[in-house]
């Protein structure tokens, strides 16, 4: 039952609007004073609260506002016959739900509560929503206890609160983004949006497009004024991951965001103000993109104001029985299966291999093993199948025994894999490179890459 706080000074008129409160199922609670108020709104909770403009001792006014300081989510109704714009003003701007004047029609009044507690209530779980997602994706979430992770958590509390713009490195699958959220819901910037764009993903003209927007006419199909996601991110966080993708055109543009704090729309001829804290990650050795001119060193060092490393799991191995627990737990409870750890045979050869698609290769390893599992450990043969280099009889013992057809499907998929995670290597992670290695179009290099969890 929604909960009503009356604080009016007149008896009689507190009784009256009490009585019919209850009458609509609300449960309610009426006092003559401030002080009284605060002693209820200290003891329990209220989803709304009417307060007389005139009362002894402190005012309406003083009373909103010690109402709004304990609970700044409370929906406070200012009652008074003595209404004026003026007052209205004042009370609105301290922070009051509504205005409305006495003698009022009770049928509206109460409209009016039913919707300030459901606007309340939004409040109220959009602000626990927040929380969670900032709860979440706290650096103290992060998997691992090994000493460059530790490092690394203590970089990311020292470095949040600053609006310095950070250059995240690392491998393929190492969580760059997760260590890039763990920054912004840290900082001050947390309640504000973290938005993420993976420049290789789109061709030149779509990635401007994207981040900076466009005027109507601009181009065929552009047959509205369009919002880039620089805009949509002001006063949060923009993350561009891949970053050394980024052609040469759309790099120029981001250098203004960074030196002016101006964007341009595609086609359009003015310049608008954005607040943004840029964070970007690459898998590439940038300093070796500018010397081969794929990336300019005006931006390079810009961006590179401070930088981090995200270390590969080969070099944190103390982390993997970690990280394998924390997956096992999150895939058992996702299919409902009742999974309890790992034999010793499987967790020294999880240990043992060197995970070239990092932590994301791991999970996608610690997912399929829980699929396809049929006891209440993961043993090695459940493991083996998902390995990008396993051992030839590793290989083999995962391979489909049911028919030809089935385990030919299985050996493809195994020889695309490698295939695919050689390439990459070879070419620094430019996908664009590796498509036109293996002869296949980027959208198809793009599905390869994501359903082996290459990157």
């Amino acid at each position: 039952m929604d909960r009503v706080l009356i604080v009016d000074d007149k008896e009689s008129f507190r009784d009256m609007l009490k009585e019919t409160l209850v009458g609509e199922e609300f449960e309610v609670v009426a006092v003559g004073d401030g002080k009284s108020a605060k002693v209820e709104t200290g003891a329990s909770r209220f989803d709304v609260a009417l307060v007389d403009l005139r009362l002894p001792g402190k005012d309406g006014i003083h009373v909103l506002r010690d109402l709004k300081k304990e609970d700044a989510t409370l929906p406070v109704i200012m009652m008074t016959a003595y209404g004026s714009v003026e007052t209205a003003v004042k009370a609105m701007k301290e922070g009051a739900y509504d205005f409305i004047a006495k003698p009022f029609d009770t049928d509206h009044l109460i409209i009016l509560i039913k919707r300030a507690i459901e606007e309340g209530k939004l409040v109220k779980e959009n602000i626990y929503l927040k929380s969670e997602v900032r709860r979440k994706y706290s650096y103290r979430n992060l998997v691992g206890a090994s000493e460059q992770m530790l490092k690394l958590y203590e970089l990311i509390e020292r470095i949040s609160k600053s609006d310095s713009n950070i250059l995240v490195e690392g491998e393929t699958g190492t969580g760059k983004e997760l260590v890039a959220r763990s920054i912004h819901y840290a900082s001050n910037r947390h309640s504000r949006k973290f938005i993420a764009v993976v420049c290789s993903a789109l061709p030149e003209p779509l990635l401007e497009s994207e981040l900076f927007g466009h005027k109507r006419g601009s181009f065929t199909g552009a047959i509205r004024d369009e919002r880039g996601l620089i805009e949509e991110a002001d006063g949060g966080t923009i993350f561009l991951d891949e970053i050394g993708d980024a052609p040469l055109s759309v790099q120029a543009k981001l250098l203004r965001v960074l030196e002016e704090g101006e964007i341009r729309r595609v086609g359009d001829t003015q310049y608008r103000s954005v607040d943004v804290r840029v964070l970007c990650a690459t898998n590439k050795r940038l300093a070796d993109e500018v010397k081969a001119g794929r990336f300019r060193e005006d931006l390079f060092y810009r961006l590179n104001v401070i930088a981090i490393s995200v270390p590969p799991l080969r070099e944190r191995r103390k982390d993997i029985p970690l990280l394998a627990e924390h997956f096992l737990k999150l895939y058992s409870a996702k299919m409902k299966k009742r999974v309890l750890g790992f034999e010793k045979e499987a967790m020294e050869f999880l240990v043992r291999s060197d995970w070239p698609g990092n932590v994301r290769q791991l999970e996608n390893v610690i997912e399929r093993s829980v699929a396809l599992g049929d006891t209440d450990k993961i043993l090695l043969k459940h493991l083996e199948g998902g390995m990008s280099e396993p051992e030839l009889l590793s290989s083999l013992a995962g391979m489909p025994q049911e028919n030809l057809k089935a385990a030919g499907a299985w050996g493809r998929r195994m020889a695309e894999k490698e295939l695919i995670s050689k390439a990459l290597q070879e070419a620094g992670g430019n996908k664009s490179q590796v498509a036109r290695r293996l002869e296949v179009s980027y959208k198809t290099l793009l599905a390869k890459v994501r359903e082996y969890g290459l990157g």
